[in-house]
């Protein structure tokens, strides 16, 4: 329990930076972006991989710049196009191998486009600013239903090779918890109650698919933590693996239901 009133307080400054909007939310999140590559990246130097953190770093900058300028998605393609024909000269002059240029890109699409939801969302509809807390409150409640359900009822393992403490109940605690909370925000900002139960419903079972699969990478390099931000909780990645998943779901949903 303890952990998670930490994990939520490292939270508050990101929270406010969406209330502010604007500049200071766009720098926020390249800061966050460019933390989160550099622990992806160095988690996988534990398999002997060495990615080009500098082609993150770029990237990360350029999202913020994206941003500002309210760029077209067309000049991201561009710059990964670019970014890609950079990264392939090392393996050209045998200095790099092809799995350190696909954890780049990996890392790049999983962490720096995936984050930018959020702004996406925010920025890209009329009631932006309501829309993109139900990113926030799908993750949390998530995780912190599925916490107390797990720790009140649960009895059998969810995957256990993957999150040995993770329970079906817990899991189930957490999908009725997200979509409890979700209706009652839904009701008081007016929004369509029917998209929101497939919001807090699915985007729950996202929000633990996305913990899974962070899990999961950490497993495959034999790491504890993505990063050290605070002793003993972890890093950006640690704080962040529901809501990088969660983020591109309710831009989805709204986009092809609401508008």
């Amino acid at each position: 329990m303890r952990t998670r009133v930490i994990a939520g307080l490292l939270l508050v400054p990101l929270l406010m930076l969406i209330i502010l909007g604007g500049t200071p939310l766009y720098i926020g999140e390249a800061i966050i972006i460019a933390i989160a590559l550099n622990e992806f990246y160095k988690a996988f130097e534990e398999k002997d991989i060495k990615p080009l953190y500098y082609i993150g770093y770029i990237f990360s900058i350029y999202l913020l710049i994206k941003n500002y300028l309210e760029l077209s998605i067309s000049y991201t393609y561009t710059l990964i196009f670019i970014l890609f024909l950079i990264a392939i000269i090392p393996i050209l002059t045998l200095r790099k191998n092809i799995m350190d240029i696909v954890v780049t890109f990996f890392g790049i699409f999983y962490v720096g486009v995936l984050i930018d939801f959020i702004i996406l969302t925010m920025d890209n509809f009329d009631m932006g600013k309501i829309y993109v807390w139900l990113i926030f409150i799908i993750a949390f409640a998530t995780d912190t239903c599925a916490y107390f359900a797990g720790y009140a009822f649960g009895k059998h393992k969810l995957i256990p090779k993957v999150s040995p403490k993770k329970t079906i109940e817990g899991s189930i605690g957490g999908i009725l918890g997200s979509t409890l909370i979700c209706l009652a925000f839904g009701y008081y900002f007016n929004i369509d109650l029917k998209v929101i139960v497939i919001l807090g419903f699915l985007g729950s079972i996202v929000a633990q698919v996305g913990d899974l699969f962070a899990s999961s990478i950490k497993r495959y390099v034999g790491i504890k933590d993505y990063g050290k931000l605070i002793p003993g909780h972890g890093g950006i990645l640690d704080r962040f693996d529901s809501v990088i998943l969660v983020a591109p779901f309710v831009y989805s949903i709204i986009n092809l239901f609401i508008k």
